[in-house]
């Protein structure tokens, strides 16, 4: 049975062994890496089976064109779980704790550019249904929770993640 806790400052090992393991190369374990040390890594949980860190989620500051001050949104980037623990429900696990704790922490609603098939069950939209686009022309794969109701109502903009994604 795995639990999820917050990440400790003696986790950055063992999260870069699941990220590199789970995306096949190095390019998410620098952006997780990069977010940290900009402070920007505002929730980052890791999942843990046994003594093992099997999975990290990460969510980080987003903001829109035009500006809108009022709104409070975040990007779950990246999601991962080792490749001989998925199937597992660890990721569900991962994403529900994460999206528990974006709204503890007064987010007004979260983006995620992902598998289409994958985040709708966590209630999850076409981010465009909400009058947002992306900065990567992902189309139906760029999706957006309201984690208040109404929040994106009447907003319409460009989501624009952090510096540290450019080149990932």
């Amino acid at each position: 049975m795995c639990t999820i806790r917050d990440e400790l400052g003696t986790d950055a090992a063992a999260i870069r062994r699941v990220l590199e393991s789970a995306f096949e190369g190095p390019d998410e374990a620098r952006l997780v890496e990069n977010l940290r040390n900009a402070g920007q890594a505002v929730i980052t949980l890791v999942a843990v089976d046994g003594k093992h860190i099997v999975g990290h989620i990460l969510f980080s500051p987003v903001t829109l064109e035009p500006e809108n001050p009022n709104l409070r949104i975040l990007g779950l980037a990246p999601l991962a779980v080792l490749p001989a623990h998925q199937g597992r429900g660890i990721g569900s696990l991962l994403v529900n704790e994460g999206l528990a704790r974006c709204k503890q922490a007064g987010c007004d609603a979260v983006v995620v550019l992902g598998h289409p098939s994958y985040y709708p069950r966590f209630g999850f939209r076409r981010a465009s249904d909400f009058g947002l686009d992306n900065e990567y022309d992902a189309g139906e794969a760029f999706m957006a929770l309201e984690l208040k109701v109404g929040a994106l109502s009447d907003v319409a903009g460009l989501a624009k993640y952090r510096p540290e994604f450019e080149g990932v």
